[in-house]
């Protein structure tokens, strides 16, 4: 009798997996590179055939949450070259139920279920826990979400924020616009505020060409230049953070997600951050006592998929055995 989940954070750079039961608790997490497929089948595949065959027969549904928008038949990822259609993946692996969810949409419904030492504070200030909240973050792109509670559940909002139009506040941004806008064209908000962001800026006010990684690396080094990247990076985060706090009326708390949020945690401290995500007058007092959250939970995605995994664990029946998995 089915009576698991596979569940799947699909990021641009890197998928997370996982089996989830009624108990809504991910177990036997595995972690792929999307570089070595050639698809979501293929990962997917390969995926199952690195678990025990009876788990696997176990598994009668799936949550995927995918980085790009998910209410439409024919999913593609925002900054990936892979597709499916909902139908055509449900029937291939031979699922009864499949729930297809914007990543950030996962990482908002797993917000409640986090706990104090999944949380890193950015500044000091408190919740209102019957308020709204707000989960957002640099990756491969920018995802955000917001969370609104009614009554006893947590509803999402979805969108593509990483795709509004991004603006300058000072001439230093300014030059960073110029440049993006003659490379890239009409500038949006992960242009700059990304993994591949952060490169950018370094690339234009230190004159070298680096990844990411390497940016952070050298600042760890204690690499002035980096620094100063990682703090112009850290100051459009702030600001793009407070303007979608004071948009969902954030007072139940603002959740800095991603994977390049976590890499930077230690440089939040005396950055322009928090001054940044303030500075957005007349509300500087509303912005002052939103909290801001950077998550620190390894698979953040995995728990809010958990959580939907769970309903849809509860609602399995019996089936015929899966043929293609079998």
């Amino acid at each position: 009798m089915p009576n698991l989940v596979l569940i799947a954070d699909i990021g641009g750079t890197s998928s997370r997996l996982a089996k989830v039961g009624a108990d809504g608790v991910p177990t036997d997490v595995q972690i792929h590179r999307n570089d070595s497929f050639a698809g979501f089948e293929a990962m997917i595949e390969a995926d199952l055939s690195m678990r025990d065959a009876a788990s696997v027969s176990a598994i009668g549904g799936a949550v995927l949450a995918v980085a790009a928008p998910a209410d439409t038949e024919t999913i593609k990822l925002t900054n990936r070259d892979w597709s499916f259609t909902k139908t055509g993946l449900r029937k291939h692996f031979g699922w009864q139920k499949l729930s297809i969810v914007n990543d950030f949409e996962a990482l908002a419904q797993g917000v409640p279920a986090l706990t104090a030492e999944d949380l890193v504070p950015v500044g000091h200030a408190h919740a209102d826990t019957s308020a709204p909240m707000v989960v957002c973050g640099p990756g491969t792109g920018f995802g955000t979400a917001g969370l609104l509670r009614i009554g006893r559940t947590y509803h999402t909002v979805t969108g593509e924020g990483g795709r509004c139009r991004l603006g300058a506040a000072n001439a230093e941004e300014a030059r960073l616009l110029a440049h993006l806008l003659s490379e890239l064209g009409p500038v949006v908000v992960e242009h700059a505020v990304s993994g591949s962001g952060l490169g950018r800026i370094h690339r234009i006010f230190a004159g070298k060409d680096l990844s990411p990684e390497q940016v952070i690396a050298a600042a760890h080094r204690g690499d002035d230049a980096a620094r100063a990247s990682i703090d112009i990076f850290l100051r459009l985060f702030g600001r793009i953070a407070g303007d979608l706090a004071l948009i969902f009326n954030a007072r139940g708390g603002v959740f800095l997600a991603g994977g390049v949020s976590t890499a930077l945690a230690p440089f939040f401290e005396g950055s322009p951050f928090r001054k940044a995500f303030e500075e957005h007058p007349p509300h500087e007092a509303r912005l002052v006592a939103t909290p801001v959250n950077i998550i620190n939970h390894p698979t953040p995605g995995l728990v809010g998929c958990g959580q939907l995994g769970a309903r849809l664990a509860r609602g399995l029946k019996d089936a015929k055995p899966n043929l293609h998995l079998v």
